[in-house]
Order: C-alpha cells, then structure tokens, then sequence
C-alpha cells in the first residue's frame, strides 16, 4: 500500500487548523453523532497524526473516516477554507487499498463502468422488480419485500423506469424553429437515466419550449461520484477518462451541456480536478478543465442563458399549490447556485422557506446509504420535519440523491409531501 505522503500530504490540513470550532456545529455527522473525532476538526487531526505514523489504519479509524457525509458544510464556514472534504476522499482510497471493497459495491461500481450491462440488468429489474420489491402507496418509490444486501426490510427505493431516458430519445432533437439556434448537450446523471425519468424528459421539453436544439451524448458514462466518495480509485479513473475523450469529441459543436443533477455537476466541475491534481495527472486535470467550461447545472444555466423566466412569467400556468425548496450541498455550497432554482420557480408557484434549507439530508453516498445507513436515517428525520412545518405541497431540489434520501424521511415521517425536481415543476407550468 502507498503510503500517505505519497498521495496527499494530510498534515498541510492538520498544520493550518486553527481549532476555532466554527465546522462542529453544522456538521452534519456531529449533529447526530456528537463527538469530536467525528467532527471536521477530528477528522484533520486524525489526518494529521496518520500521515505522521502515530495512527493505525485500523478497523476503528476506518470506521470514523467512513462517518463523514462529505457535504462541505465545514469547508463552508471554515475561517481558512480547509478541504476538510477532499482529504477524507482521499484517505479512503487508502481504506479501499487496505481493507478492499464490498463485493456488492464492486458489483455497482462495475455496472457503472459498463453502460450497456447496466442498462441490461436495469431492465431485467423492471421485468421482475414485483418478485422482491413493491409499489409504495404513496407512489414515492419501491419496498424490499424482505431484505436485500445491505437494504433492510421496507426500505424505500427509487422506482425502475422501463426504458432509460438515453434509450428513450433520438440522439439529436432539432428544434422546431428554423434559422440559427443554440445546440445543447445533457448529461442525465444515473438516478434521473434509470429511475427518475421524468426529469430529463422536463428539461427535453423545457429546450424545445426555447427553440434550443437538443444533443443526447449516447455513450456518457458515470460522472465517478460513487465510485469517488467511496475510494475506489480505478473506477473513477476509468469512468473520468472515458468520459473526458468522448466529450473532447463533440463539446466545440456545442453551445452547453446541462446537467440536472447536483452531485453530477460539482463531480464534474470540480472533483475531476481534484482528483486528478491529488493523483499527479496533470495532463488530464488540464484537459477536465477545458471540457468543464461548458458544463453547467441545468437551472443555472437556463437562468442566465435563456429567456426562460420571462416565458414562465408571460405564459406558464399558475398554480396554488406551495413549493419549498431544499438545497442540496454540491448545489449550493460547492457550486454557489441557490438563487436560480428558486427565480424559476417562483412566478408559477407560491413559494416557502423551510426553516433551514441549508441543511443536509444525508444521503452521504453509498456506504452511508447500505452500512451506515442508521446515521442517514438519523439525520434525515430533522430535515422531514422542517419539510412539514412549511405545509408545502412539493420539496423541490436539483439532486435525485437528495430525492432519495427525502422520499425515505418523508415516508418514515409521514410527511405527505411530494418531492419533484426544479425542472419537473417548471416543465408542468409550460405545458400547453
């Protein structure tokens, strides 16, 4: 095994830690956990004495590395900007190369890499989805029938779409407009291509309402998002690289690609770079730079690009219904984008602040979601809570992680509202 100092020298962190606290309290682990080794400021100190050689990489330190929810709420208010974030990243690629990986995530991450075998056996899934799961009756999603690797009994899990929104739409969709127009690229992101196709088909509507010509790259791979937080180290390094050679191939013929989906876009935009600085590939951190200038989450782009709000405000519909929105953390605090879902969505639909939307909802990635999955449970029920007390209809955020992870709180909550994407609600109000 690599030793530390020959990935990431940890101790630069721990060294410029000041101890000032200001990450514990809105730390999401610690708000459920509370103790100072999983707390942003035990978290660098660990770091710290492990690149020093005065801790073991054992099952215990494992375990506390694992308990980070990696939503950059410490990064956020943190005085010097520390990436308690990435570091944590990156030690787990150490406790991948330690201990190894789940089978049943290797199994995932394999699917991830294979576009066709994951679009085989997602298909399969719908088939005989009745023999092990069942419809939710509130329509949110599916229940395990008994319990599944790593999933309990009655958890809720994303419904299975019949047909993926890739395979669903010709390659390229022309507007209908004649003359010179903008040409769009979208990259759906897992969740929206496999289970929650609704949403790409909103933004396919929501482009053809603007007279934009829309690309649907076929050949998009995994952003590497799951792949990254869990430290498995080749399967992003397979899926970046793919993914950065097809989108040399096609992204000077367009205008945009969109992305509907936050965790996708901040992987994209920012964690390509990172990890391709931390692991000294230089020539591919350039090259991730040059294909993200023109990646952008789908509402913000739409916002500042388009007329589409002027189009809502003269002939969307207008409903009654209250809208609150949630703000997923690589929206928001990675990315910086807040404001734009919530100008789009406001001439349509009355809208409410929760008490906190700032708050993460613990989704975590996929070991919080299977082994950890009582810490994601604990900290969802606070956010389900501030969902009831605004009365909304809808909770709305540009993350189908999220949209996971709130379903579920919801449903264990008995929170009746439904959750639908920015781009669904916008998509309903254009509607002829």
């Amino acid at each position: 095994m690599k030793k530390p100092e020959d990935i990431f020298k940890f101790t630069d962190t721990s060294d410029a830690c000041i101890k000032c606290g200001k990450c514990i309290p809105v730390c999401t682990i610690h708000q459920i956990n509370p103790d100072e080794t999983t707390s942003p400021r035990g978290f660098i100190d660990l770091l710290g004495a492990y690149q020093r050689g005065e801790l073991e990489l054992d099952q215990t330190a494992k375990n506390i590395f694992e308990s980070c929810f990696l939503c950059t709420n410490c990064v956020d208010v943190c005085p010097n900007s520390l990436p308690t974030d990435m570091v944590i990243e990156e030690v787990r690629a150490d406790i991948a190369e330690k201990f190894g990986i789940a089978w049943f995530k290797k199994a995932f991450f394999f699917l991830l890499r294979h576009r066709w075998i994951m679009d085989l056996v997602m298909k399969l899934g719908f088939m005989f989805k009745t023999c092990a799961l069942s419809q939710d009756e509130k329509g949110r999603g599916l229940r395990a029938r008994f319990s599944l690797p790593m999933v309990k009994k009655d958890r809720l899990l994303p419904s299975l779409a019949k047909t993926s929104f890739l395979n669903s739409y010709p390659e390229e969709i022309p507007a209908k407009k004649e003359g010179k127009k903008p040409r769009v690229a979208i990259f759906i992101g897992c969740l929206a291509n496999y289970n929650y196709t609704g949403i790409g088909d909103a933004l396919v509507e929501i482009l053809g309402k603007l007279d934009i010509d829309v690309f649907i790259p076929k050949k998009q791979l995994c952003c590497g998002a799951p792949a990254y937080f869990t430290g498995d180290v080749d399967s992003v390094e397979y899926m970046t690289k793919k993914n950065i050679v097809y989108f040399e191939s096609f992204m000077d013929e367009c205008d945009a690609m969109l992305i509907p989906e936050a965790t996708c876009s901040a992987m994209i935009k920012h964690d390509w770079q990172v990890f391709f600085e931390n692991h000294d590939m230089p020539e591919w951190k350039e090259r991730a730079a040059k294909v993200t200038e023109k990646i952008h989450m789908a509402t913000a782009w739409l916002h500042d690009n388009t007329k589409l709000k002027e189009l809502l405000q003269e002939k969307g519909k207008k409903f009654d219904e209250m809208v609150t929105y949630h703000d997923p953390c690589h929206a928001r605090k990675v990315q910086g984008i807040y404001k734009e879902p919530r100008n789009l969505l406001s001439p349509n639909y009355p809208m409410v602040e929760m008490s906190d939307p700032n708050r993460c909802c613990g989704f975590g990635g996929v070991t919080m979601q299977t082994e950890k999955f009582h810490f994601a449970e604990a900290a969802g029920k606070p956010k389900a809570a501030m969902i009831k007390e605004t009365k909304a209809h809808y909770v709305s955020a540009e993350c189908s992680a999220c949209r996971v992870q709130l379903s579920e709180a919801m449903n264990n909550a008995g929170v009746e509202t439904i959750f639908k994407n920015p781009l669904e609600l916008i998509a309903e109000a254009l509607k002829d």
